[in-house]
């Protein structure tokens, strides 16, 4: 089996694949606090949970946002398996071709999540990731990362609305009912949720414009999709496992 990692700054994901099928997804909290010790307990626990138990035969590939919990998953991959995993990073083969003005700065999620579009969708594409942070990709016609766009997560904007404004209190990030809010909550819950719908439709628009084409594929993924995704005016797919079947592509690719 190929365990595949995708760890960002508020989960890890992981994802283990028979062959080329995903069988099982799972999420833990990413807390770099947690020793390896910790982190082997809790995903022989999980894979237990799915009927699985880890073996020698076994593979692993890491992406990662947050280098002290790509340590501690290593050392608990090594722990259960007795294999070092693949980390992607820099001399880890893509097979991207990274068009940004220095490739060495692209996220590792940001790599697997465009492998993955390319992979599995018709191009050009533009790739949106709604975590933590949120983040357009954009691959051209030809399968080459152009570069894209960072904007703060939707829940960092809430922290950041609730911790510095007096009378704007802790909410559900969830689709509101309609746009006009007719009270302080349905008003935040439309900021946050419309707000980025119509961002990423505004984005949508402009990359194309600059990028010269239309794009054949808009697909999403990330914790928040499924809330934002359906209040977009644009055609947008939702592909919750697109990291993880980048990840299972890239770790063929260095196979």
């Amino acid at each position: 089996m190929l365990f595949a990692f995708d760890i960002g700054n508020t989960n890890i994901t992981l994802g283990g694949f028979n062959e080329d099928e995903l069988i099982f997804t799972a999420r833990l909290s990413s807390d770099a606090g947690r020793t390896a010790d910790q982190y082997a307990a809790d995903i022989a626990g999980i894979l237990a949970l799915k009927g699985f138990a880890p073996s020698k035969e076994d593979e692993c590939i890491i992406c990662s946002v947050v280098p002290t919990l790509s340590v501690s998953v290593s050392r608990a991959v090594i722990m259960l398996t007795g294999k070092k995993p693949l980390v992607l990073g820099p001399g880890v083969k893509t097979g991207l071709n990274i068009k940004i003005d220095n490739p060495a700065q692209l996220g590792a999620d940001l790599a697997a999540g465009a492998v993955g579009a390319i992979e599995k969708y018709p191009l050009p594409a533009l790739v949106i990731d709604l975590g933590t942070a949120s983040t357009l990709s954009v691959i051209n016609s030809k399968g080459e990362f152009m570069g894209g766009a960072i904007a703060a997560g939707i829940k960092s904007t809430l922290s950041a609305l609730t911790e510095n404004t007096a009378l704007l209190s802790e909410i559900g990030v969830e689709k509101p009912k309609k746009v006009i809010g007719s009270n302080t909550a349905d008003c935040m819950k439309s900021g946050l949720i419309i707000g980025a719908a119509a961002m990423i439709d505004g984005f949508a628009t402009r990359m194309e414009n600059e990028l010269g084409e239309e794009f054949k594929t808009i697909v999403a993924t990330g914790g928040l999709a499924g809330e934002v995704i359906p209040c977009c005016e644009r055609k947008i797919l939702i592909d919750d496992n697109l990291l993880l079947d980048g990840l299972k592509v890239i770790y063929n690719k260095n196979k």
